[in-house]
């Protein structure tokens, strides 16, 4: 997939070396209860600066304020390790684990306000048993995120999906 990435904005420094070894600023923003809206405000602001075509979710782990999400509407990604709508929030695996289901997934989909309820770009899904333990389907179920992360985003890049409402049009 052919894009110019202007900046990685995270909360966490794990991938900063990684990042800037390929010549794309990084900004470690912290998000703390207490600095959550002043951290919003500067996502947004270097998020301008660049001219960002979409902002990706990956791992960050926070919830958007409504403003942040009304901003970009349309423009925001997000990468959810369920298959929405089953599974919203923090820990999904380990919910999966405690209903006992037999299919893990990941979801691709627009940020709203509404915590995990965007409009749906992409979904996978994979298979596991009895036996497989939280960790399990943690690991079992990366590989899908990132497959359906690139999915979605690629159709978002090229222009493939029509938001209608809470619903998507995608073109493959």
């Amino acid at each position: 997939m052919a894009v110019d990435i202007p900046a990685v904005i995270s909360n966490h420094e794990t991938f900063r070396d990684f990042v800037e070894w390929h010549g794309i600023p990084f900004h470690h923003i912290p998000v703390t209860p207490e600095t959550k809206s002043a951290a919003f405000a500067e996502v947004s602001a270097i998020f301008d600066r660049v001219g960002g075509d979409v902002l990706v979710l990956a791992r960050y782990m926070q919830v958007l304020d409504a403003e942040t999400c009304a901003r970009y509407p349309g423009r925001i990604i997000n990468i959810h390790h369920s298959f929405l709508p089953g599974f919203v929030g923090a820990r999904p695996y380990h919910q999966a684990y405690a209903r006992g289901v037999k299919l893990v997934g990941a979801t691709c989909h627009y940020v709203t306000e509404d915590l995990d309820q965007g409009p749906i770009i992409e979904q996978d899904v994979l298979r596991v048993d009895h036996g497989d333990m939280p960790t399990d389907l943690i690991r079992s179920g990366r590989d899908v995120e990132k497959t359906v992360l690139a999915r979605g985003l690629r159709y978002h890049l090229e222009d493939r999906v029509l938001l209608n409402g809470q619903r998507t049009v995608v073109f493959r």
